[in-house]
């Protein structure tokens, strides 16, 4: 979710598996649908909260949309980057800085992701027995 002057401009999930793109992360598509609202790519007093540590990908869309500030719930030991794997939001090669808050309701939020992608591979493995049955 995307927030300027308390207001929510965007917010999604992520669509990857839906959609079946590998780009269709939750910070990339509010990023889009907030720079078309706003009319503009620059996103600059916004705060972006996300459930998961961002990933190389989406730090790249947050530092080029010049969002200041992100804040995040889980840590993602596997692909997170913003310290657990890099730490690209403050990489002072970069023209723009992001200040964050991590583990806001950490605990919550990995509970959230867990049960998700639990439920995820139900699905796909009961499609799977499905389509085998037919």
């Amino acid at each position: 979710m995307l927030v300027l002057n308390e207001r929510v401009i965007a917010s999604a999930g992520n669509r990857r598996e839906l959609w079946q793109d590998p780009t269709a992360h939750a910070e990339l598509i509010v990023l889009r649908e907030a720079a078309k609202r706003m009319e503009s790519w620059r996103l600059d007093g916004a705060t972006l909260y996300v459930t998961l540590e961002p990933c190389v990908m989406c730090m790249g869309g947050i530092i080029l949309s010049r969002i200041p500030r992100l804040v995040y719930g889980a840590r993602d030991p596997k692909a997170g980057a913003v310290g657990s794997i890099y730490n690209l939001a403050v990489d002072e090669r970069f023209n723009h800085n992001v200040d964050v808050t991590q583990g806001v309701r950490g605990k919550e939020c990995g509970e959230i992701l867990t049960t998700f992608f639990r439920q995820l591979r139900h699905k796909k493995k009961a499609d799977k027995l499905l389509k085998i049955s037919e």
